[in-house]
């Protein structure tokens, strides 16, 4: 990215689905980095009852493979 670079309204959507019921969360963000992917991964964890598996797929986009996402994934192993 440059100095200038701008988004110029493109707006980032996480998203996750429940493929049992159909039922999904989703959050829209304004940016796309590594601190907005945690806030949803903590809403994933908040909203899934305790005991149920969670199955991430990600792309490889770098906020995904960041060092605190990481670190994120090995403290919460479900």
């Amino acid at each position: 990215m440059t100095h200038d670079y701008k988004r110029n309204g493109t707006t980032t959507l996480f998203a996750a689905l429940n493929v049992l019921d159909g039922t999904g969360i989703g959050r829209a963000m304004k940016l796309h980095r590594h601190q907005e992917f945690l806030r949803f991964l903590n809403v994933i964890e908040r909203d899934v009852p305790a005991g149920k598996a969670i199955h991430v797929i990600l792309d490889n986009y770098s906020p995904h493979k960041h060092e605190k996402v990481r670190q994120w994934l090995a403290r919460h192993p479900r």
